[in-house]
């Protein structure tokens, strides 16, 4: 059924864009083989040696196949653009002729749109700087910067070469603290150890923190948290570490991902997580997913970070990922008085490697006191 659903815009530009051009048969029925192959990636993916969710395939390949998915996509979009005005044209009984360049034009704007998506996916991002108030910050803490770091998803496609790159970035910043909320990897540890070595280059004066997101429950996830550890991201799952300044506190606190306890481990447990937290701190909590944000809002979190959604990936598709998110896709909201960060990705996961209009961020985080 999921393989289906991905062909859907496949089957439309065949049977909406293909089988009316003026062109042989034989040439029809390639290129809807081909239309029909660049929706088919995950299927692919199944028979390689890392499965649906890590690709064990060159990355070109990788690249390559997203762009043809999001081609494919983006002229089905179109297609059907046009398709709504000839019908609306014909209601309103002054019925358009669409000529065949129309066709063709929307071919190509399709093809370059795709490029453009697959490169705003694959990139190391730029620097997003946002600034977030909280009520009762101490006044040592004004301006106190974070560098959040979610949803890296290393693998062939952001492989040593792209870690490399964004390690150098992240270290430019200069950040007080570094905080990684999340599907870091995606691969066993013996296919990624290479990929995620640069990692050990981060470091920050008050430290370098990770929790767990869903991906990390597909490989190994006890393995992976030990062996991120060792390069030097400290895990926090269900506990906190208070940063201390000139006689201040500051509570970061971390949860596992909401799906381990459905993954035969430790889930997520707040009231844990606080025990023994100075009660007059603020709290800042990493929650990879954003969905139980109204929950933790009752413990008095000032701050949560979360990443997850990807930003919806696309300007309009972020409905589709509103609902399982509680309604929470992208950027700073109030939640009953706990501001949430939901951060679009440093990366994301290879299977859909397209983003428009819903970019990659190094999200450099400054605190300031709420007036």
């Amino acid at each position: 059924m999921f393989h289906l659903i991905f062909s859907i815009p496949s089957w439309y530009v065949i049977a909406r864009f293909v089988l009316p051009l003026a062109m042989p048969l034989v040439l029809k029925v390639i290129l809807s083989l081909l239309v029909l192959l660049a929706s088919q990636y995950l299927l692919i993916s199944r028979f390689t040696a890392g499965g649906i969710f890590s690709p064990e395939m060159p990355r070109t390949v990788i690249i390559l196949f997203n762009w043809a998915f999001s081609a494919v996509l983006f002229l089905a979009m179109t297609q059907l653009l046009i398709d709504a005005v000839t019908v609306m044209s014909l209601l309103f009984r002054h019925p358009l002729e669409i000529a065949p360049g129309v066709r063709y034009l929307a071919a190509l704007f399709a093809i370059a749109l795709g490029a453009i998506s697959v490169h705003q996916a694959i990139r190391v991002p730029p620097v997003k700087d946002v600034t977030i108030e909280i009520e009762n910050l101490p006044a040592a803490f004004e301006g106190y910067q974070l560098l959040q770091l979610t949803d890296l998803h290393i693998t062939k496609l952001f492989n040593a070469t792209w870690t490399t790159a964004l390690v150098k970035r992240a270290m430019s910043l200069n950040a007080n603290l570094i905080v990684v909320t999340g599907d870091v990897i995606d691969g066993t540890l013996q296919n990624r150890r290479a990929d995620v070595e640069p990692l050990r280059g981060l470091n920050a004066p008050d430290g370098v923190f990770a929790i767990t997101g869903n991906h990390e429950y597909f490989f190994e996830q006890e393995r992976w948290t030990d062996h991120l550890a060792s390069l030097g991201l400290h895990p926090l799952l269900n506990s906190h570490t208070i940063i201390k300044r000139d006689g201040a506190e500051l509570v970061i606190a971390g949860l596992p991902d909401a799906s381990a306890s459905r993954r035969n481990t430790i889930g997520p447990d707040l009231t844990k997580a606080l025990r023994g937290a100075p009660e007059n701190a603020p709290v800042i909590l990493l929650d990879h997913q954003p969905r139980n944000a109204r929950q933790n809002a009752l413990q008095k979190v000032d701050l949560q970070l979360s990443g997850h959604t990807h930003g919806g990936l696309i300007v309009g598709f972020d409905r589709l990922f509103a609902k399982p998110n509680a309604g929470f896709v992208s950027g700073l909201y109030n939640v009953d008085g706990m501001q949430l960060y939901v951060n679009n990705g440093t990366a994301l996961w290879p299977g859909v490697a397209v983003r428009l209009g819903r970019p990659s961020e190094l999200t450099r985080i400054t605190l300031q006191r709420r007036k």
